[in-house]
């Protein structure tokens, strides 16, 4: 009976074992075998930014032909699997998870990376990426060769539906997981994108599995989707063609000033500071065309951005760089620096920055300076 039970207690100690291998409680635990790699040979688990720059962010030693990785990660993410001495690198989808791991050291993307369900549609989809740039190849190649213009044309025309094919990749491959974490990686990787088209990705954000929305790395997404579309609304509010935001700030008196008090014939939204040289440079220039075209309709309202955490008094700064330079026009500031309301409603990441407003206020054109300010306002007023 004794005996027994020490069987019993054994067996449940390797099923306990064997689960606590299968899913570390706290973080990821990644076994690797990597045959004919040398003892002493370096693998790295690494993370690539905006410029598809690596960084090295867990390193693991090959012993015997195996390696070990232990760590812990915040949120899913794409990371690269490479070896010293190994052409290449291996993509997969790290989490907090058990991976087994066989390399292939003579074609790396052969190796073999056991895990969560979100590594099948990574691995899918990098072999849909593999074709398209395949396809790519060959079309270069025939493009180089072609002489009939009939013919270039058809394989220009090719290059563009293949574009468009590899651009619609990313959102066929979170539409058909919505129950994994690769719909999130997939989202996550097309919002670091200039180019993302926001309204599509809240569309396929929305038809993902509650489950996986509501984790932790869901949450994520959603915040850095609704902060994406408020900046790109804020951003078309500011463009050429656009009613120009209204806003009323302080003036150096203390008193309010709207935008809609100081509209003229045409009406220039000056977005400087007393510590911006490039902006104290363009001063001159600026009085120079108010004073020219002030009596036929011009109008300037300086906006300033005083009051970085580095002056001491940006108020007396904001009201002497005036006096210098000599700015005879409407003044207004919160002295908040680039958290000024008036700034992040035109989206001002750098000064000066200017807008030319016609007499409805509706901006036709921005960021002109010198001749060119000079230029446009001639055009408008004369």
């Amino acid at each position: 009976m004794k005996k027994l039970v020490s069987i019993l207690v054994l067996c449940l100690l390797v099923i306990a074992c064997n689960t606590d291998k299968k899913k570390p409680l706290e973080g990821y635990l990644i076994t690797g075998d990597a045959p004919g790699v040398y003892n002493g040979m370096r693998v790295y688990l690494q993370s690539t930014d905006q410029r598809n720059k690596k960084t090295n962010r867990d390193t693991a030693i090959v012993m015997n032909e195996k390696f070990v990785f232990e760590g812990k990660i915040n949120t899913p993410e794409i990371w690269h699997l490479a070896i010293t001495g190994v052409n290449g690198t291996m993509p997969f989808i790290i989490e907090n998870e058990y991976y087994e791991v066989t390399v292939d050291k003579d074609q790396i993307d052969n190796t073999v990376i056991s895990g969560p369900e979100a590594n099948e549609s990574l691995k899918a989809f990098f072999k849909d990426l593999r074709e398209i740039n395949n396809q790519r190849i060959k079309l270069s190649g025939e493009m180089r060769k072609a002489t009939d213009p009939a013919v270039k044309e058809q394989l220009n025309e090719d290059f563009i539906n293949l574009n468009a094919l590899q651009a619609s990749i990313p959102l066929k491959y979170i539409e058909n997981n919505k129950s994994n974490n690769s719909s999130l990686v997939f989202l996550d990787t097309e919002l670091k994108k200039k180019d993302a088209d926001i309204d599509k990705l809240i569309t396929a954000f929305n038809a993902i599995n509650d489950d996986i929305k509501q984790t932790v790395y869901g949450v994520v997404i959603s915040s850095k989707l609704m902060q994406i579309k408020k900046r790109k609304q804020t951003e078309g509010a500011t463009e050429i063609g656009s009613i120009a935001p209204q806003f009323s700030a302080p003036t150096p008196e203390g008193t309010q000033l709207s935008l809609k008090e100081t509209l003229g014939k045409v009406t220039i939204i000056d977005f400087w500071a007393a510590w911006c040289g490039p902006c104290r440079r363009e001063n001159p220039n600026v009085v120079k065309v108010y004073e020219k075209y002030h009596d036929k309709g011009l109008e300037i309202i300086g906006v300033s951005l005083d009051g970085s955490g580095r002056q001491k008094a940006p108020k007396e700064a904001w009201i002497k760089a005036i006096e210098q330079d000599k700015l005879t026009w409407n003044h207004v500031s919160n002295l908040s620096y680039f958290n000024d309301p008036v700034a992040r409603a035109y989206n001002i990441k750098s000064i000066p920055a200017t807008f030319i407003l016609d007499d409805t206020g509706k901006i036709v054109a921005k960021n002109l300076r010198g001749k060119a300010l000079e230029a446009k306002i001639a055009e408008l007023l004369n």
